[in-house]
Formats: structure tokens, sequence, C-alpha cells
């Protein structure tokens, strides 16, 4: 990216979130989208719960949504039923980015090739390790040193996407589950705003090759890293 394009008005990202909880990162995203922080435009919210808080933050923004969790019996949802309904709303919304913000469902390779836009996942570890769940407790069992949380692009794989970002911390001698699980989240409410906005501008690429923009040997290689001792 030349120094001029970097001067010039960046177009308006449409994201797509998918949530399954509160939606703490959606309204990170809101916030920066409202003041003009981000050059984004939310185009629409997927939940798989009908209860997830995050569904009110949109609702409060006036962002539309899509509740795909039950069927009339009352029971959830069938994963292949999701992802039909799931697919259809994104095509009917085009957005340019699908971000996965503590959507907490296993999504098939079906879906993740056919979707309209590149996806991406907000994963609460170091990726490659500790992919899956349960991640705090798993550092603390392990007595690791260092925790924090990595996007990745979403594969057909669990969590095998390649890295983009990741903010990185020490974990403390006295650090609970649910200590590690706040430090790591105010990490998580700097790496997705940022890692969106190195997208927006180019910086950071999802082609298939997965690297950054770069014709220069001398810019780093992914994952991009925040340090932050927070």
């Amino acid at each position: 990216m030349s120094i001029d394009n970097a001067s010039q008005p960046i177009k308006p990202l449409r994201i797509a979130v998918l949530v399954s909880g509160s939606g703490s990162n959606l309204q990170v995203l809101i916030n920066a989208m409202q003041a003009g922080a981000l050059p984004i435009e939310i185009v629409g919210v997927i939940s798989n719960r009908e209860d997830a808080y995050a569904l009110t933050r949109a609702n409060d923004t006036n962002i539309p949504v899509a509740v795909l969790s039950h069927v009339a019996s009352g029971k959830r949802m069938g994963i292949k039923t999701f992802e039909t309904h799931a697919n259809e709303q994104l095509i009917e919304w085009q957005p340019d980015l699908i971000v996965l913000a503590g959507f907490m469902r296993v999504l098939s390779g079906s879906f993740i090739d056919n979707v309209p836009a590149p996806m991406i996942n907000l994963h609460p570890s170091l990726l490659p390790v500790y992919k899956g769940l349960d991640t705090h407790k798993r550092v603390i069992q392990a007595g690791e040193r260092s925790h924090g949380c990595s996007i990745h692009k979403v594969t057909a794989e669990l969590d095998a996407g390649q890295v983009l970002t990741q903010a990185v911390l020490n974990v403390d001698i006295n650090d609970t589950v649910e200590s590690l699980q706040s430090r790591v989240q105010k990490l998580e409410h700097q790496l997705l705003p940022w890692t969106i906005l190195l997208l927006a501008k180019n910086v950071l690429s999802l082609e298939a090759n997965n690297t950054p923009l770069q014709t220069e040997t001398y810019l780093p290689k992914l994952p991009l890293q925040l340090l932050i001792d927070g």
C-alpha cells in the first residue's frame, strides 16, 4: 500500500456479526462505528440464541437482526437448518466481511466455503495452542506464562485457519479463571477493531494466500501481535 493510497478515504466495510452471548465485542464495534473510528457499516447480526444480550445491543442501534435458535417444537435448531437460513440472510445483507464474535456453534466446511464473504473468528488463546473451549482454565492448569487472544480466518478445521493478529499478556501467579478471562476480554476489545481497521486499509488480506499485502521483505510475517500487559 502506497502512502498516497493510505491518505485516500476508505470505503466502509460492510460487516455481518455472528453472536451467541452478551455481545461485548459487538458493542465495541458499534461504538467505533458510531464514533467514526472504524470505517465499517454493521449490516446485520445473526444469533443462534434468542436470549443473547447481543441482540439488545443491535436492536438499540437499529441494526437488523436474525434469530436462528429454535424450531416450532422448541428444540434447538439443527446446524444444517441454521446454516441454510444464515446463508440466505447473509446473501441478502451482502457483507464484505463476516465476524464470529463469541459465536458458539461449529460451522460446516460447506457453509464456510459458500458464504458470500470471508469469515474471521475471535478466539481466546494464542493459536495454534489451546484450540476449542475452556482456554483460560487450561492455560492456568498448564502453568503457562503467556496468554491472550487471536483472530484467524475461519476454515473447515476448528480454530485452524491462518492467524492474522494476536494480543498477548503475561499470566499473573494470582490469576484465576475468572480474572484471566476478564483480562483477555479487554485484549479482545482492542484486537478486534485493530484487525478490522487493518483489513479495511488493505494492510491485511483475506485472499487465499492469507498474507499481508506486501512486496517488500521487511514487512512482518503473520500473525501481527499486540503485546499488552493489562
